[in-house]
């Protein structure tokens, strides 16, 4: 993961720290899950490809909505919280 970039919007990171007590920062360690599932958000992709990571963080699961950038992760939103195991 040390050559992955992520990136992200300050302003929905802390709005998503506030309604799910998760950081865009911690949810890009679903990415380096060996067993991560992605899948394509069709419900949200008319301007542009996006995407759900599924990933195991801290013995739980999160999912991240994503979209590509050039070569950078662009992380949208984190709308679930992390699942126990």
């Amino acid at each position: 993961m040390a050559s992955t970039r992520f990136d992200w919007d300050p302003e929905k990171d802390a709005e998503n720290q506030l309604k799910h007590r998760v950081s865009f920062g911690l949810a890009q360690y679903a990415f380096a899950d060996p067993r991560r599932l992605i899948a394509k958000d069709v419900s949200h992709s008319q301007t542009e490809d996006r995407f759900y990571c599924f990933g195991e963080v801290d013995g739980g699961i999160l999912t991240v909505r994503f979209t590509y950038r050039a070569s950078v992760i662009r992380i949208i939103l984190n709308p679930a919280v992390t699942l126990p195991l």
